[in-house]
Protein backbone atom coordinates (compact mmCIF):
# COMPACT_ATOMS: atom_id res chain seq x y z
CA UNK A 1 0.00 0.00 0.00
CA UNK A 2 1.03 3.56 -0.66
CA UNK A 3 1.08 6.19 1.31
CA UNK A 4 1.75 10.10 1.08
CA UNK A 5 3.81 10.91 4.58
CA UNK A 6 4.92 14.76 5.26
CA UNK A 7 6.10 15.93 8.51
CA UNK A 8 4.38 19.38 9.56
CA UNK A 9 4.95 22.42 6.84
CA UNK A 10 8.01 19.59 5.15
CA UNK A 11 8.42 17.56 2.44
CA UNK A 12 5.85 14.90 1.54
CA UNK A 13 7.23 11.48 0.28
CA UNK A 14 5.82 8.57 -1.00
CA UNK A 15 5.70 5.54 0.83
CA UNK A 16 5.41 2.04 -0.24
CA UNK A 17 4.79 -0.49 2.70
CA UNK A 18 4.84 -3.96 2.10
CA UNK A 19 3.95 -6.82 4.64
CA UNK A 20 6.21 -10.03 3.63
CA UNK A 21 5.88 -11.66 6.96
CA UNK A 22 4.94 -10.63 10.55
CA UNK A 23 8.29 -8.94 11.52
CA UNK A 24 9.79 -8.33 7.82
CA UNK A 25 8.53 -4.94 5.38
CA UNK A 26 9.86 -3.75 2.46
CA UNK A 27 9.93 -0.19 2.05
CA UNK A 28 9.94 2.08 -0.84
CA UNK A 29 10.75 5.70 -0.24
CA UNK A 30 10.76 7.68 -3.73
CA UNK A 31 12.10 5.00 -5.75
CA UNK A 32 14.36 3.57 -3.02
CA UNK A 33 14.01 -0.04 -1.80
CA UNK A 34 14.99 -1.21 1.40
CA UNK A 35 14.12 -4.59 3.61
CA UNK A 36 13.60 -3.87 7.07
CA UNK A 37 13.15 -6.54 10.37
CA UNK A 38 11.09 -5.08 13.34
CA UNK A 39 10.73 -6.56 16.85
CA UNK A 40 8.07 -5.11 19.46
CA UNK A 41 9.22 -4.56 22.67
CA UNK A 42 6.29 -5.41 24.94
CA UNK A 43 3.10 -4.22 24.69
CA UNK A 44 4.17 -0.41 23.82
CA UNK A 45 5.41 1.26 20.77
CA UNK A 46 8.75 0.67 20.84
CA UNK A 47 10.47 -1.05 18.20
CA UNK A 48 13.60 -2.38 16.98
CA UNK A 49 14.22 -2.33 13.53
CA UNK A 50 17.19 -3.15 11.21
CA UNK A 51 17.76 -1.70 8.09
CA UNK A 52 20.76 -2.72 5.94
CA UNK A 53 22.39 -4.20 9.11
CA UNK A 54 21.85 -1.09 11.18
CA UNK A 55 19.79 -1.20 14.31
CA UNK A 56 17.75 1.50 15.40
CA UNK A 57 14.94 1.80 18.62
CA UNK A 58 12.04 3.34 17.73
CA UNK A 59 9.34 5.34 19.90
CA UNK A 60 6.07 5.75 18.06
CA UNK A 61 3.03 7.41 19.44
CA UNK A 62 -0.16 7.21 17.45
CA UNK A 63 -1.62 10.92 17.12
CA UNK A 64 -5.24 10.73 15.79
CA UNK A 65 -6.53 8.91 13.01
CA UNK A 66 -3.29 9.51 10.36
CA UNK A 67 -0.87 11.19 12.56
CA UNK A 68 2.48 9.72 13.88
CA UNK A 69 4.98 10.89 16.27
CA UNK A 70 8.30 9.20 15.53
CA UNK A 71 10.85 9.26 17.98
CA UNK A 72 14.42 7.72 16.34
CA UNK A 73 17.77 8.67 17.03
CA UNK A 74 16.73 11.53 19.48
CA UNK A 75 15.16 12.96 16.99
CA UNK A 76 11.37 13.19 17.40
CA UNK A 77 9.38 13.78 13.94
CA UNK A 78 5.56 14.39 13.77
CA UNK A 79 4.16 12.62 10.66
CA UNK A 80 1.09 12.86 8.89
CA UNK A 81 0.82 9.42 6.89
CA UNK A 82 -2.48 9.32 4.48
CA UNK A 83 -3.10 6.28 1.99
CA UNK A 84 -4.84 6.73 -1.57
CA UNK A 85 -8.44 6.52 0.49
CA UNK A 86 -7.56 9.30 2.84
CA UNK A 87 -5.81 11.15 1.36
CA UNK A 88 -8.56 11.79 -1.35
CA UNK A 89 -11.24 12.37 1.95
CA UNK A 90 -8.92 15.13 3.16
CA UNK A 91 -8.40 16.51 0.30
CA UNK A 92 -11.76 18.07 0.08
CA UNK A 93 -12.09 18.78 3.98
CA UNK A 94 -8.96 20.32 5.55
CA UNK A 95 -9.81 21.24 9.58
CA UNK A 96 -8.28 24.67 10.55
CA UNK A 97 -7.50 24.56 14.00
CA UNK A 98 -9.00 27.95 15.84
CA UNK A 99 -8.33 29.01 19.26
CA UNK A 100 -5.80 28.11 22.17
CA UNK A 101 -3.93 24.84 21.16
CA UNK A 102 -2.57 22.55 24.12
CA UNK A 103 0.71 21.01 23.89
CA UNK A 104 0.95 17.72 26.51
CA UNK A 105 4.03 15.68 27.03
CA UNK A 106 4.11 12.71 24.87
CA UNK A 107 6.20 10.95 27.31
CA UNK A 108 7.22 11.20 30.38
CA UNK A 109 10.58 13.34 30.50
CA UNK A 110 12.62 15.91 31.99
CA UNK A 111 11.88 20.28 30.88
CA UNK A 112 15.70 21.30 30.37
CA UNK A 113 15.01 24.69 29.16
CA UNK A 114 11.89 26.87 27.86
CA UNK A 115 13.02 28.76 24.81
CA UNK A 116 10.14 30.80 24.51
CA UNK A 117 8.43 31.86 27.52
CA UNK A 118 4.67 33.28 28.46
CA UNK A 119 3.95 36.32 25.82
CA UNK A 120 6.69 35.05 23.43
CA UNK A 121 4.98 35.52 19.39
CA UNK A 122 6.08 31.97 18.08
CA UNK A 123 5.68 30.49 14.68
CA UNK A 124 4.33 27.43 13.74
CA UNK A 125 7.12 24.78 14.08
CA UNK A 126 9.16 26.91 16.13
CA UNK A 127 10.93 25.50 19.13
CA UNK A 128 9.08 26.26 22.73
CA UNK A 129 10.59 24.07 25.19
CA UNK A 130 13.24 21.59 25.13
CA UNK A 131 12.30 18.44 26.77
CA UNK A 132 14.96 15.35 27.94
CA UNK A 133 13.10 11.89 27.53
CA UNK A 134 14.99 8.42 27.36
CA UNK A 135 18.54 10.16 27.83
CA UNK A 136 17.69 12.29 24.68
CA UNK A 137 16.94 15.96 24.16
CA UNK A 138 13.92 16.88 22.11
CA UNK A 139 12.29 20.20 21.11
CA UNK A 140 8.96 20.64 21.72
CA UNK A 141 7.71 22.71 19.06
CA UNK A 142 4.65 25.34 18.56
CA UNK A 143 1.51 23.80 16.48
CA UNK A 144 0.59 27.04 14.78
CA UNK A 145 1.37 30.41 15.01
CA UNK A 146 0.30 32.52 17.96
CA UNK A 147 1.45 33.96 21.59
CA UNK A 148 2.13 32.14 24.30
CA UNK A 149 -0.37 32.29 26.33
CA UNK A 150 0.37 29.75 29.14
CA UNK A 151 3.46 27.55 30.41
CA UNK A 152 2.37 25.13 32.74
CA UNK A 153 6.16 23.97 33.78
CA UNK A 154 9.45 25.32 34.67
CA UNK A 155 13.17 24.58 34.00
CA UNK A 156 13.99 21.24 35.98
CA UNK A 157 10.65 20.00 36.46
CA UNK A 158 9.63 16.13 35.33
CA UNK A 159 6.68 15.72 34.13
CA UNK A 160 4.19 12.78 33.08
CA UNK A 161 2.84 11.71 29.77
CA UNK A 162 0.06 13.53 29.32
CA UNK A 163 1.31 16.46 31.11
CA UNK A 164 -0.09 19.93 30.03
CA UNK A 165 3.81 21.53 28.78
CA UNK A 166 2.25 24.92 27.19
CA UNK A 167 -0.85 26.71 25.58
CA UNK A 168 -0.24 28.61 22.26
CA UNK A 169 -3.06 31.22 21.44
CA UNK A 170 -3.47 32.39 17.74
CA UNK A 171 -2.82 35.90 17.18
CA UNK A 172 -6.62 36.68 16.37
CA UNK A 173 -8.23 34.08 19.55
CA UNK A 174 -8.57 35.69 22.67
CA UNK A 175 -6.18 34.30 25.10
CA UNK A 176 -7.85 31.59 27.78
CA UNK A 177 -8.86 33.30 31.09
Amino acid sequence: MNYEVSEKKGETKTVGLSELSDSQYEVTIDGATVLVDTVKSGKSAIYSIIENGRQFEVVIDEQGANGFDVLVGGQLFHLQALDERSKLLTATAKPVATGPQRVDSEMPGKVVKISAPLGTAVTEGQGVLILEAMKMENEIKSPIEGIVTEVAVVDGQTVESGALLFVVTPPDAKAPA
